[in-house]
């Protein structure tokens, strides 16, 4: 299977970034190709709703989108790791997730996804928004949900370390 996990966290041992490796490791373990894109590293700039692409992906803006676009057809799988930034997904996840409408018509194929969010707060609440988002895209898009990992309570770097979720997540990838 082909996999890509789109990341948005500026922190580098940030705890989305380590649960999207620990996945990442079980999934290559598995034998599955796995093509990870960091948008907090990358130059990818913000939809300006030119509508030049007419949804065909010919996008004004030559940026590290060309990237994601590549391999977003591609996928059989996409995985969305960030973590919650003021009760939203990471603006730089966003960013990408924005210019997904440059390939709309080629990406709305039956897909596979999995969302992996983690906060400092505690609330189980607070991710429903970002969830609902989610759900909303994918069932757009005709996408397969196939897992949730809701990591809440985790607000130092590494602190998911403390956790049962890097090891579930890597079973998840291991058990593809």
């Amino acid at each position: 299977m082909k996999i890509l996990v789109l990341t948005g966290s500026p922190r580098k041992n940030g705890n989305s970034n380590i649960l999207a490796e620990n996945f990442i490791k079980g999934a290559q373990e598995a034998g599955h190709e796995v093509v990870r894109f960091d948008s907090a590293f990358r130059n990818v700039h913000t939809c300006v709703a030119c509508d030049s692409c007419g949804t065909k992906g010919q996008c004004v803006f030559k940026d590290d989108f060309e990237i994601v676009k590549e391999n977003l057809i591609n996928a059989d799988m996409v995985v969305f790791s960030s973590p919650v930034y003021y009760f939203g997904i990471s603006a730089q996840l966003k960013t990408v997730i924005d210019r997904f409408y440059s390939i709309n018509g080629e990406i709305q194929t039956p897909k596979k996804s999995i969302l992996i969010l983690t906060y400092a707060d505690t609330s189980k609440n607070l991710a429903d928004p970002i969830i609902a988002q989610y759900t909303n895209m994918i069932n757009y898009l005709g996408w397969k949900d196939c897992a949730q990992f809701i990591v809440s309570g985790v607000w130092q770097t590494g602190s998911v370390n403390q956790t049962n979720f890097p090891q579930q997540i890597y079973n998840f990838g291991k058990n593809l």
